[in-house]
């Protein structure tokens, strides 16, 4: 569904702000201070306010905003949720209804990472043990000999705002940093003084492994039995960003070892965790999910969502917002095709450039380039980071999360549409390598990719897509057939492209189901193909 933002307009009469959840009172200040704003502290359930005059709910994850609550505000304009997550929001009603979501991902910043310094120096220490130790009346203090941060090698896994922060606490030790994040340039890691490597050197150079990436389909399990492995002998691991990044299992094990000689978990695979097995070892320190949980961070979380919901009754836009008011539906019906083609080239960009991105640029010819094109390229950046971001990434908060991330988004509008009446093209530019794919679009097909680099096709995107580079050579195709025969996967089509005979080539297929990863890796036994990405929109 295409969307587009609509800012509330300013009237004399005072908007009623109902704070459903127990919220920092200094943060609200601002709005309870506010002539315009009427705060209301009481409970959507039980709340003695008609629903029917609320004009702004704040909430944290206690109150449950279902469909049923949200038409029953038919003056409802927007919903600030004090957090990050927003599992407890039906979004789907808030859209239909034209009601903005907005939450504060920046108020924990600071909290968590200061919560992971503290973890990493505990390990280091064993100051949790050494403290226990002397309630229970003993004096063990050769038992507790601990290590020194000075000159050890911290591996950031994941560098964002949370990861920035740490490595800044970091080097006041006089740490060694290392980064490992697909978005990390070299001018962002030299502005932090951390250097970029990749995930293999940062496995096996780091004495402390700290997690600050998202959780996604290619994070989960990402430090399992086989990657554990490839860490330092005596490593320590910290992982206070999301449960299900580390196996658990194998991180027990490895502790059980001694090949990881600490660790320190505040999130888990399944919360609550209690009497989970990692509390049994002494090696491991474990705090219930606690790395936001500072009164500071409980301030600016209100602040930060208050403020904005009172910017945005003023008339203001919302700059975290999470999802926007749905379109008429004859503008939707218009420009739909066309969020739905950048949307799609977004996605496969991203699945396809796996390394740092300082630059996106967008052109737009043919009819398209006669539009307002703002709309499309906050499509391609949502389609582009949702592979990326461990949180609800769309039309919205894309181009801010981008620039969050330095990625530099340019448009351009030219003349020449090689005979389509629309025509766009996604160049993606990157520290080393440079990739472009050309996209049109009808009504009755739907979007196509139409060139993939100097390599012209014409394929119809599908649900699962496989891109595979080879040399053109004959029996390729057929083995490549053969393959996925094998296991069960059927092909939906296939497009091939070459620039001449025998040489580079490459191939696009879908398939009526996804290739699971042992499917890849037999993929790279063929001769001749040169690489295999497995694209899921």
């Amino acid at each position: 569904m295409v969307h587009a933002q609509q800012a509330v307009k300013t009237n004399k009469e005072l908007f009623n702000i109902l704070v459903s959840d127990q919220m920092d009172q200094d943060g609200l200040k601002p709005v309870m201070d506010s002539s315009l704003m009427n705060v209301i502290f009481e409970s959507v359930t039980t709340t003695t306010t008609p629903l029917e005059e609320v004009d702004a709910l704040l909430i944290r994850s206690a109150t449950t905003v279902t469909r049923e609550v949200i038409e029953k505000m038919p003056r409802l304009k927007i919903i600030g949720r004090a957090g990050v997550g927003v599992d407890n929001v039906d979004m789907e009603a808030a859209t239909s209804n034209g009601v903005v979501v907005i939450n504060a991902p920046d108020g924990n910043t600071i909290s968590t990472a200061e919560h992971t310094f503290a973890m990493l120096a505990s390990l280091a220490r064993n100051i949790p043990l050494a403290n226990q130790s002397m309630k229970e009346g003993r004096w063990d203090r050769k038992k507790f000999q601990g290590t020194e941060l000075y000159g050890k090698t911290l591996g950031i896994l994941g560098f964002g705002r949370i990861g920035a922060e740490l490595a800044a606490r970091a080097r006041a030790f006089r740490m060694n940093i290392l980064a490992f994040d697909p978005f990390l340039t070299q001018s962002r890691a030299e502005k932090h003084h951390v250097q970029p490597v990749d995930l293999d050197e940062l496995l096996s150079q780091s004495d402390f492994i700290s997690i600050h990436t998202p959780l996604t389909k290619e994070t989960k399990g990402l430090l399992n039995k086989e990657t554990l492995q490839q860490t330092k002998p005596g490593v320590y691991l910290l992982n206070c960003a999301r449960g299900g990044i580390i196996d658990e299992e194998a991180l027990y094990d490895a502790v059980k070892s001694g090949h990881v000689k600490g660790a320190a978990v505040d999130v888990y695979e399944s919360e609550p965790a209690q009497n989970h097995p990692l509390t049994e070892l002494d090696a491991v320190i474990t705090t219930p999910h606690i790395a936001a949980s500072t009164t500071e961070a409980q301030k600016n979380v209100a602040a930060q969502v208050a403020v904005e919901v009172m910017d945005y009754l003023n008339g203001k836009p919302a700059p975290h917002a999470l999802n926007l008011p749905y379109l008429d539906a004859d503008v939707f019906e218009k420009f739909a095709p066309i969020t739905q083609l950048t949307r799609t080239l977004g996605e496969m960009t991203s699945q396809l450039f796996r390394e740092p991105v300082k630059k996106v640029q967008l052109s737009y010819a043919g009819e398209i380039s006669h539009q307002e094109t703002g709309l499309f390229n906050r499509s391609f950046l949502a389609g582009f980071l949702r592979h990326r971001i461990d949180g609800y990434v769309n039309e919205v908060n894309a181009s801010w999360i981008a620039k969050e991330r330095d990625i530099e988004v340019i448009e351009k509008h030219e003349s020449e549409s090689r005979g389509y009446s629309n025509f766009i093209k996604a160049t993606i530019l990157g520290e080393k390598n440079t990739l472009e794919i050309y996209g049109t679009f009808s009504r009755e097909i739907g979007p196509r990719i139409v060139q993939i680099n100097e390599f012209s096709l014409d394929f119809q995107p599908a649900k699962h897509t496989l891109f595979i580079q080879h040399n053109d050579q004959p029996g390729v195709i057929g083995k490549v057939g053969l393959l996925l025969g094998t296991h069960d996967i059927n092909i939906a089509t296939m497009q091939v492209g070459r620039k001449h005979e025998g040489g580079k080539a490459i191939m696009l297929l879908s398939t009526d189901k996804e290739c699971e990863e042992k499917v890849i890796e037999e993929f790279q036994k063929i001769t001749d193909i040169v690489s295999v990405t497995n694209i899921e929109l």
